[in-house]
């Protein structure tokens, strides 16, 4: 993924590339189906996730509702009825989301009958993990009247999504430029949540055979493009120049121009 792809070092809001949002509504069918990518790739966790304790669903129920609401979406159904002005696209998403789930009898006799027939290659194993490790209690998020405190927690979940999505996507870009070193200096020293442990600059020099001078050197180039891959991501997920902006003043306290 490369600045120019995204609409440019002017910061300008691309033009000729859609955001994923409106993308997703695109008669071009190439583009659509990257939209769609980008979409699922990071919303099918918080989805999962939400379904799971906010409506207090089992797994495999929250597997085929997840399964449901992704097919309709790709079926050019939920997206069609998305007005930018109304809501952010998560918000929207979000109350989609609660329609499958309330229509639950009917969307799982759907899959029974076959007719969900795309089928989504998603890791829930790895969701049910995140779950274990940092689920709250389910009164927290399950209460009707506290709409706020379930925006709040959804979008939490995105951005975890969000951040995970573009750590992937640096891992690839700093392979294919033979920077693997300065990957994982970033995913030891920044991404490593062991609680007790934060290895040294001398520390991880010695470890990878360079000078201190040299991690910190890569350091501040993965968190640069890292920076970079996130905002990158970020206007793609984003309706407009606004919302980008609003975006990300507040998952990063940047303004970007």
């Amino acid at each position: 993924m490369s600045e120019g792809t995204i609409g440019g070092g002017d910061g300008r809001f691309p033009e000729t590339r859609w955001s994923a949002v409106i993308a997703a509504r695109s008669d071009d069918a190439v583009e659509r189906r990257r939209a769609l990518d980008l979409l699922i790739g990071a919303y099918w966790k918080p989805v999962y996730k939400y379904i799971r304790i906010h409506w207090n669903k089992t797994s495999d129920e929250a597997q085929d509702l997840t399964q449901e609401f992704f097919t309709r979406l790709i079926e050019k159904d939920f997206l069609d009825r998305y007005d930018p002005a109304q809501a952010r696209p998560r918000t929207y998403l979000r109350v989609c989301v609660d329609g499958v789930v309330a229509n639950e009898s009917k969307a799982a006799g759907r899959l029974k009958r076959g007719g969900g027939a795309i089928h989504l290659s998603l890791d829930f194993s790895a969701a049910e993990t995140e779950i274990r490790r940092v689920a709250p209690a389910p009164r927290q998020i399950a209460s009707p009247a506290s709409t706020a405190s379930i925006d709040d927690w959804f979008e939490k979940e995105w951005i975890r999504s969000l951040f995970a999505l573009s750590v992937e996507t640096l891992r690839e870009e700093c392979e294919a430029r033979g920077k693997k070193v300065h990957f994982r200096l970033f995913e030891i020293y920044d991404l490593d949540d062991a609680p007790n442990y934060r290895p040294s600059y001398e520390d991880l020099a010695l470890e990878f055979g360079i000078g201190v001078t040299d991690v910190t050197n890569y350091l501040a180039f993965a968190r640069r493009e890292f920076r970079r891959v996130v905002l990158a991501t970020l206007r793609e997920m984003c309706a407009n120049e606004e919302e980008f902006r609003r975006e990300a003043r507040a998952i990063l306290g940047v303004d970007p121009r």
